[in-house]
C-alpha cells in the first residue's frame, strides 16, 4: 500500500491509499520541530486503530512546502516503515511536466501535483483554485504543461490581519453570510459579508480574467479545505476534488514504480 504524506504550511495530511482508493486520511498541524518519533508515536496508533499493520505499507511519497520539515518525515519513513521515501519532483519522482513559467524551481510541490492531477483526470485547459493557507490559482493548458497562476492570501489569513490589527473588530467563524442583504445591520454581519462576499467576488473577478487571457473554454477545479463552502455561493466551479493533491502524489507513485 501507497502513504502518501502532504506537508502543507497548516497541516500535514496521512493518507494510505491501495492503488488510487484512499484507505484512511489523518492529519496534525504542521510543525517543522515535530521529530520523526513524535509522528511514529501518532500515526503508528493511528494505523493500529484501522487495523492496518506498517508492514503492509510498501511505498511512500512525500510533497512539502514546508523545507524543513522533510527531514523528520524521511526519518519517520525510514525508522519506522523500512521504506525509503519518493519525494515529489526528486528522482523518479520527477514531475515530467513543461512547467512554463520565468522561475521553474520556485513552484510549489503541491501546486505541480495539482496540475498533474487536473490534467490526469479532467483534461483540457484547466483552472485550479486550491483554499489553503494562501488561495493559488494555477492554470494548466491540454498539453498538461503548467502555465503560470495566483498567489492570493487565504480567507483565514485575511481574518486574522483584520482582527489582529483593529481594537474592537470580534473574532468570526468563515461562513455563509445568513443574512440575504450585503449591506450587514451590525459589525459581526458586516465583517463577515466583507470577508465572505469579497472572497467569492474575488475569486468570480480572477478566474473570469484567466479564461479571458486563456481564450479557450476552461474547466475551474476547487480543491482544499474551504473549497466545499464557497462552492455552495458561487456558480464558478466545474467540479469540487478534495484530494486532488493526493491523487497527484498516487500518480508521480504509480510513475515511479513503473520507471
Amino acid at each position: 500500500m501507497l502513504l502518501a504524506i502532504d506537508a502543507g504550511n497548516t497541516n500535514v495530511v496521512f493518507a494510505l491509499l491501495d492503488g488510487r482508493a484512499i484507505k484512511g486520511r489523518w492529519r496534525i498541524a504542521t510543525d517543522p520541530r515535530r521529530t520523526g518519533d513524535e509522528y511514529a508515536v501518532w500515526l503508528m496508533q493511528l494505523l493500529s486503530i484501522r487495523g492496518v499493520e506498517a508492514k503492509v505499507i510498501d511505498q511512500i511519497i512525500i510533497s512539502t512546502v514546508v523545507p524543513r520539515a522533510l527531514h523528520n518525515l524521511e526519518v519517520l519513513c525510514r525508522h519506522y516503515f523500512h521504506v525509503e521515501p519518493l519525494v515529489a519532483g526528486v528522482g523518479k519522482a520527477d514531475y515530467a511536466i513543461d512547467i512554463d513559467v520565468d522561475e521553474p524551481r520556485s513552484l510549489g510541490a503541491d501546486r505541480a501535483v495539482n496540475a498533474i492531477a487536473a490534467h490526469a483526470k479532467h483534461g483540457g485547459d484547466v483552472i485550479v483554485v486550491d483554499f489553503g493557507t494562501a488561495t493559488t490559482f494555477d492554470v494548466v493548458d491540454f498539453h498538461g504543461a503548467y502555465k503560470g497562476g495566483i498567489i492570493a492570501p487565504g480567507i483565514n489569513l485575511s481574518l486574522d490581519a483584520l482582527v489582529g490589527n483593529t481594537a474592537k473588530l470580534p473574532r468570526i467563524a468563515v461562513e455563509i453570510p445568513k443574512t440575504t442583504s450585503v449591506v450587514g445591520r451590525n459589525t459581526e454581519d458586516q465583517m463577515l459579508i466583507g470577508v465572505f462576499w469579497g472572497y467569492v467576488a474575488m475569486m468570480e473577478g480572477l478566474i473570469a480574467r484567466i479564461r479571458a487571457e486563456i481564450g479557450r473554454p476552461a474547466k475551474v477545479i476547487a480543491t482544499g479545505g474551504l473549497a466545499v463552502l464557497f462552492d455552495e455561493a458561487t456558480d464558478i466551479f466545474d467540479a469540487v476534488d478534495a484530494d486532488l493533491t493526493i491523487e497527484g502524489l498516487a500518480i508521480l507513485a504509480e510513475r515511479a514504480a513503473s520507471k
